[in-house]
């Protein structure tokens, strides 16, 4: 049985929907909260089967707020990436990804959407992403992936929603599992908030199937790809 560990940036923001389908698997996961008292990012001894790295809300990674462990995270990021571990990026985790992989972020302002990419790669996620679906972003700063980054989908606006580096690392711009509490407890638990908020919310609501819907062949091509069912 593998376990991912898995690094948290705000109580709120977690692995949502993910949940159900890594346990289904028998896919372990443990948080690690270090933005808690006491609490540290782990050294690469520490990391178990593979890592994740979740959203963080307002915090960012280029240069306006970023997130107070960022420099211990690139670090222990780009450990995994050179030891061939398996990482999953989500939001800010997607930011961090590509800063360890040699790529960059930029600054944007932080924002809340709920809208739709498209695939950019028929064999993206070993052919299960699906042609387009639902993606739910809330997030400051933007992932400037590297050259040699695969790009699997593009949001409305052209820039990378997925991409991959090397054979099992990906960065997700968008959750693929975020759920309408995930929202609503962001937006609860920070001063800062994006602008409307309340449309969102909406569109989150009605979107809730389709990203459940959505959710299943990409955990089952992520899965795969990063190999965390193999012996």
């Amino acid at each position: 049985m593998k376990t991912l560990t898995v690094i948290q940036h705000t109580s709120a923001d977690y692995l949502g929907l993910m949940e159900d389908h890594l346990e289904g698997r028998r896919i372990r996961f443990s948080y690690v909260r270090p933005f808690t008292e006491s609490v540290k990012v782990p050294d690469f001894t520490a990391v178990a089967d593979g890592l994740v790295l979740l959203g963080g809300g307002p915090w960012g990674s280029a240069g306006g707020r970023d997130v107070p462990t960022l420099v211990e995270e690139v670090r222990l990021t780009r450990a995994c990436l050179m030891h061939g571990m398996p990482v999953i990026g989500v939001g800010l985790g997607a930011q961090i990804l590509a800063i360890a992989a040699d790529g960059t972020s930029e600054a944007s302002d932080l924002r809340f959407e709920v809208d739709r990419v498209r695939r950019t790669r028929a064999d993206a996620l070993n052919g299960y992403l699906p042609a387009e679906f639902p993606h739910v972003c809330y997030m400051r700063d933007e992932p400037v992936p590297p050259d040699y980054a695969s790009i699997l989908a593009v949001d409305c606006q052209g820039r990378p929603a997925i991409f991959q580096i090397g054979d099992n690392a990906f960065g997700f711009t968008g959750h693929p599992g975020f759920k309408l509490a995930m929202a609503e407890d962001l937006i609860m638990e920070f001063e800062e908030v994006p602008p409307d908020t309340a449309n969102r919310l909406e569109q989150l609501r009605a979107a809730k199937t389709e990203i459940e819907d959505a959710l299943v062949p990409i955990m089952t091509g992520l899965v795969q790809m990063t190999g965390l069912m193999r012996v």
